[in-house]
């Protein structure tokens, strides 16, 4: 079974479940969410049994499946996967079934708009695969290029009032940063064909290059540059609250859940392996930008009222400890940045989900407009609180095994960044209660329970405008006092936020399987940039 491709079938599968939707007829729309979700669930099943055939003590790389694809340029279709990558690709087969359910009822049955949402949601999921799994540096660079293009349609085509603006800085601020990684991956195909005597793009072989220093920290500050843009770090953060804003609720779970992790990934896969000199110099600078981000994107979630910017900003400061743990070079910080960057997705995802179904009943993604919701939707308010918990790191909760490794493993060697980050814990209590005191508690604001959970409606209320992924959104004040119909979570819901739900409690009290998975790569990848691969921390010059 070892010898199957699953990753290429991870791939495959996908984008030929997107082509299948899309070549639907108009008469048979209503097929495409029940083909998405098959297909989806077949790719949660490949990876599982990816996860099953991979052996955490055999090599870093495996899984492979290697076609020659551009023989004159050193261009090869090449996958594999180390166990950082498979852990990526784990969270992407829990995720995107997850969304296709929650998105259930998004899209009207009949509607050519129906197949193109599930159309372009495989075929995102597809690129996404394809990104964790290349090993191949110009592949990589395809498919970082590729997942551009239904992320785009995904948010343009179906989301907030304001999706178009949002799907342009979203497209352009990641279209640039591609293009400057494209200048930095001509620039390392350069450097093997000088030292190789031809050019190539395989990991491994460009791993082994001497490359000199001067010449890393340009190449080093191409592929960082786009990879904090996808990350988003500040001060390239800026597209990223517009995107999860506008964007339907699926497609932000994916965009904040898992999109974003390509940035990270990309740190640890190829600026620490590939310039180890470069990442070392210039580590101090990524430091200070992801402290910042920390408690910038903390203090300006505190001061939101917008449900969905608030949780964009939440991930903002999320990544800035992905960073830190990422950057302090040591095997602990390193496993909690990728332990960060799983659980960050399934806690994060589950605050976009129950936010929008919030939304999705009170008609307005503005926090003043909730209150009391607690009492007439105890299971909605417990799952919010839930997702909440998670995302400010409680103990007992899946982020904090991740944000605890990273402050012990950074503190020895950056005491200063990790005491200024620890700061921003306090802050992420601060924005999460809040928000959660003003929805869920408090006095109830015209909120009425009706029977039917999927009978979602506003009465008295400022019409509403479309926000994408069956929400609708009243960003200005009402002309008068609302009701809104506020059910509690149906079936179909608590099947979406359930399995994630789960995950952030196992992975609260049981981490060991997911970091057993993860370490044999984070040790390779410390070992890569001069730490000590056994865990000792690694000695490190100033501050």
């Amino acid at each position: 079974m070892s010898e199957f491709p699953y990753l290429l079938a991870m791939i495959v599968v996908p984008a030929l479940g997107g082509g299948v939707v899309a070549a639907l007829p108009a008469a048979r729309a209503d097929l495409a969410r029940v083909i998405a979700l098959g297909t989806s669930l077949l790719v949660l099943v490949l990876a599982g049994l990816a996860t099953a055939a991979f052996d955490t003590a055999g090599p870093r790389f495996q899984l492979t499946t290697s076609v020659a694809w551009i023989p004159d340029f050193g261009v090869e279709f090449a996958l594999g996967v180390d166990g950082i990558a498979l852990a990526m690709l784990l969270l992407t087969g829990v995720l995107v079934p997850v969304v296709v359910l929650a998105s259930w009822r998004d899209v009207a049955p009949g509607r050519r708009s129906m197949r193109s949402f599930w159309a372009w949601l495989l075929v995102l999921e597809a690129t996404l695969v394809g990104v964790f799994a290349a090993t191949d540096v110009f592949l990589f660079y395809v498919f970082f290029e590729a997942m551009l293009i239904p992320m785009y349609f995904l948010i343009g085509g179906f989301g907030g009032p304001n999706r178009q603006y949002a799907a342009v800085k979203f497209f352009l601020y990641s279209l640039l940063g591609g293009l400057v990684m494209l200048a930095a991956v001509i620039g390392l195909y350069v450097v093997s064909n000088s030292q190789l005597g031809e050019g190539t793009f395989a990991f491994d072989a460009l791993r082994q290059l001497e490359i000199d220093p001067g010449v890393q920290k340009l190449l080093f500050a191409g592929f960082f540059v786009a990879f904090a843009i996808k990350a988003p770090l500040v001060p390239f953060h800026t597209w990223l609250p517009d995107s999860g804003a506008e964007a339907p609720i699926g497609g932000a779970v994916l965009l904040v859940g898992v999109l974003d992790k390509v940035g990270t990934f990309g740190f640890l896969r190829y600026c620490l392996p590939l310039f180890p000199d470069a990442s070392r110099d210039l580590a101090p600078v990524v430091l200070v930008l992801a402290v910042v981000g920390i408690l910038y994107a903390a203090l300006v979630a505190m001061g939101q009222t917008d449900l969905k910017r608030l949780v964009s900003y939440t991930s903002i400061a999320h990544f800035g400890f992905i960073a830190l743990g990422i950057f302090a070079f040591t095997t602990e910080a390193v496993t909690g940045a990728v332990l960060y960057m799983v659980n960050h997705g399934i806690a994060t995802g589950l605050l976009f989900l129950v936010v929008g179904m919030l939304i999705t009943r009170g008609g307005s993604r503005r926090i003043a407009d909730y209150g009391g919701v607690a009492g007439k939707a105890p299971m909605l308010a417990g799952a919010f609180l839930i997702a909440g918990l998670a995302s400010l790191a409680l103990p007992g909760t899946n982020s904090f095994v991740s944000e605890f490794l990273v402050l012990i493993g950074s503190f020895p060697v950056r005491p200063v960044f990790t005491v200024l980050a620890t700061v921003g814990i306090v802050f992420a209590a601060l924005y999460v209660l809040l928000v959660y005191q003003r929805t869920m508690h408090g006095p109830p604001r015209g909120v009425l329970l009706v029977d039917d959970p999927d009978d979602v409606t506003n009465q008295g209320a400022a019409p509403p405008v479309p926000d994408g992924g069956g929400a609708t959104a009243v960003l200005a004040a009402p002309a008068r006092p609302r009701t809104m119909r506020v059910a509690d979570l149906s079936r179909r819901e608590l099947a979406v936020v359930a399995p994630l739900v789960a995950l952030v409690l196992v992975l609260g009290f049981a981490p060991q399987p997911l970091i057993d998975l993860v370490e044999p790569a984070v040790q390779a990848t410390v070992a890569d940039v001069g730490g000590d691969p056994d865990g000792i921390v690694p000695a490190v010059e100033g501050e």
